[in-house]
Order: C-alpha cells, then sequence, then structure tokens
C-alpha cells in the first residue's frame, strides 16, 4: 500500500513529500518500506514541487536522447601566433602602411620592437 508523508529537514527547514510502499521481505520474513522522494512541498501553498533531491526539478517524460557524433567533413591544423595577430590587426587599422610610408626602411624593425613590448611587458629590451 502507498502513502504520502512530509518530512521536514532540520537543517535547511524545507518540508520534503515522499511515497512509503511497504513490501514484504522473504528473505528477512518482515515488512519492509521502501521511501521514494515525490518533491518539495511549497510552505505557501501545500503543493509538492517534483524535484529529484538534488535541488533540480523533475523533467516531463523522458530525457531527449542525446546526438550522436559529428563526423568532421574538414580537418585542418593551423598554428598562427600573436605576432600574425597583430600583423593582422596592424594592416585593418593602416598602421602598417603608414609606418611603411614614414620609415620605408625600418619599418619591420619598429613593427617587431612594439610586437615585443606588447608581449613580453615585464622584460627589458
Amino acid at each position: 500500500m502507498a502513502s504520502i508523508f512530509f518530512q521536514k529537514d532540520k537543517r535547511s527547514g524545507i518540508t520534503y513529500a515522499y511515497e512509503s510502499v511497504s513490501y514484504w521481505d522473504k528473505g528477512k520474513k518482515q515488512p519492509r518500506t521502501k521511501w521514494t522522494l515525490v518533491g518539495r512541498v511549497d510552505e505557501k501553498t501545500g503543493e509538492i514541487n517534483p524535484t529529484d533531491g538534488r535541488g533540480r526539478k523533475k523533467r516531463a517524460g523522458k530525457d531527449a536522447p542525446k546526438p550522436g557524433p559529428v563526423p568532421a567533413t574538414r580537418t585542418a591544423r593551423l598554428f598562427y601566433g600573436a605576432t600574425w595577430l597583430f600583423n593582422v590587426i596592424g594592416e585593418q587599422l593602416g598602421i602598417s602602411e603608414d609606418l611603411k610610408r614614414c620609415f620605408p626602411k625600418t619599418f619591420r624593425q619598429i613593427l617587431s620592437v612594439a610586437y615585443y613590448l606588447v608581449l613580453e611587458d615585464k622584460n627589458p629590451l
């Protein structure tokens, strides 16, 4: 016979609803009881909110099946570093072109020093 009873957690003060099912244990020749958590009881309304005991609400129905592995159509291994990123940023902002116009012979060294100062901020030149 199944029945629902309420039990209050002393630590948190939350009241939980349990379903109790009695059965006969043939091995021990004794009656036994199995408790199953039904949910958390709302103090204001007295309604039972379904939960799985870990603070999560129960989902209606079964869980959706997880998608299987998706085959890769293209694989590539590319190596880009910080200097590549700075080169792209410099080209988009026009800094590289401006340095090339102002310092046609040494613009690469100036960019290299600037990259070093940004990447190695605590090391002296």
